[in-house]
């Protein structure tokens, strides 16, 4: 055994490793960081399996065996990040630099941080030979930011076995500080949103571009853009939502605690959505279905008045709604002139199994005596879309404790993306206590 199997105890050295291979997606290329990975585990003993649709875009998988007294428990994480074009960095995205007590790069938050977090855990356990209540299942994914068709899905769809009898996984994103009026919340996700991708084709006269039509195809882009941007989209309290603000309020102050609740009264939830302004910017779209406009096609010619326009819509579904009510939703609010066709619908998790919630939240506490656990719905989507498939409960668990000012959500995907390096050890400790603690 060499010293590679030892690197879990410099978490820090092995995100800086992560960062520094380029898997931006597209096109992937995470082959060399799988290898690096795979590298590290077989050092300390543990057997690993590479499995892939395509060889350039690997999934690993290995399994730490426990006492069998619980369920083995599923550790997942994705190695592909997004882009980083057209963004302005302070520190370059790819060569992990350490400045003002945080690594700097790209996949640091999203979610090369988690998985540092999660192969530290399972080396320790492996190297200090932990008597773990159950197997350790790890799989690391190919493909999240795309998809996940070389990835989770191609794994759930032709490797289930791997996953015999898991019920609990851990994976992105949850766990980590959120300070409101003076408190510390640390959100655990447990369910999340569903995509919902729509094509809008607004059609209109078209002609010569020195001869103006009013009303044409792209004057009713405009009026469908300004109505988007200005009306929210119906709004619906779901249990998890319900669970996480009621958390929230029940150890706020008044008149925040006041507030909050009233979010939960759709009568009053946009009213105070406006009031909180940039404040409420999180629980927005966890109180509505959502839709963005994204992509415009129309016109080729400038001379030419385009007679078709075509609008791409980033359409999100809250748990338990389905495309038609979205699609119902949208025209309530653009009129039903326009032809809407559905591109894209990956149902989420269908259900919500809390049965280890309570220990992770334990795990926290004893981690940062100040902190309060409250249940997250993810605005986004992640391969627990896949997993759960397989009667696989994700949580998101990727624990950080944050200084207050340091806003995760609009570093992720963003320029300058960075961890704290103490934030980092937060996470690898209490990610270790979780894999101790028996499940149900």
């Amino acid at each position: 055994m060499g010293d590679k199997a030892t690197i879990y105890k410099r978490p820090v050295e092995l995100l800086q490793r992560l960062i520094r291979f380029n898997t931006t997606n597209p096109p992937g290329n995470e082959k060399k960081c799988i290898l690096y990975i795979k590298d590290l585990l077989e050092d300390s003993g543990l057997k690993t399996t590479i499995v892939s649709l395509d060889e350039k875009r690997p999934n690993l998988v290995t399994r730490l065996t426990g006492r069998g007294d619980s369920a083995p428990i599923l550790l997942y994480g994705h190695v592909d990040v997004v882009p980083t074009s057209g963004q302005k960095w302070s520190q370059p995205p790819f060569e992990a630099r350490i400045a003002d007590g945080c690594i700097w790069g790209r996949g640091t938050l999203d979610m090369k941080g988690g998985v540092a977090m999660m192969v530290s855990a399972i080396l320790r356990a492996k190297v200090e030979k932990a008597s773990l209540p159950g197997d350790v299942i790890l799989a690391l994914l190919s493909d999240e930011e795309a998809g996940g068709r070389f990835g989770a899905r191609y794994l759930v769809e032709n490797h289930a076995g791997f996953f015999k009898d898991v019920r609990y996984a851990l994976g992105e994103l949850g766990g980590f500080t959120l300070h409101l009026a003076g408190k510390k919340f640390y959100p655990i996700m447990v369910s999340e949103k569903q995509v919902c991708w729509m094509k809008l084709t607004l059609r209109g006269q078209g002609g010569h571009g020195s001869i103006p039509v009013r009303g044409a195809a792209m004057a009713r882009l405009a009026s469908v853009l300004a109505r988007i941007d200005k009306k929210r989209l119906p709004v619906h309290v779901t249990p998890v939502t319900r669970m996480m603000i009621e958390g929230m309020a029940g150890n706020l102050p008044f008149p925040i605690s006041i507030l909050l609740r009233a979010l939960l009264r759709p009568p009053l939830t946009d009213i105070v959505l406006d009031v909180l302004g940039t404040r409420a910017r999180a629980f927005d779209p966890l109180l509505h279905n959502t839709v963005s406009p994204t992509v415009v096609r129309g016109g080729e010619k400038i001379n030419v008045i385009p007679s078709e326009i075509e609008l791409e819509i980033d359409g999100r579904l809250l748990p338990g709604f389905g495309p038609n009510d979205l699609i119902d939703e949208l025209k309530n609010i653009i009129g039903s002139e326009v032809d809407i066709e559905l591109i894209l619908h990956e149902p989420g998790p269908q259900r919500v199994d809390m049965g280890i919630f309570d220990t992770l939240a334990g795990i926290l506490q004893e981690a940062d005596p100040g902190g309060i656990p409250v249940p997250l719905l993810l605005s986004g989507i992640s391969d627990a879309r896949f997993f759960s498939r397989l009667g696989i409960q994700t949580y998101g668990f990727t624990p950080m404790k944050l200084p207050r000012g340091f806003n995760l959500v609009d570093l992720i995907h963003a320029a300058d993306e960075r961890i704290p390096t103490d934030a980092l050890d937060f996470g690898v400790q209490t990610m270790y206590a979780a894999l101790s603690r028996p499940r149900d």
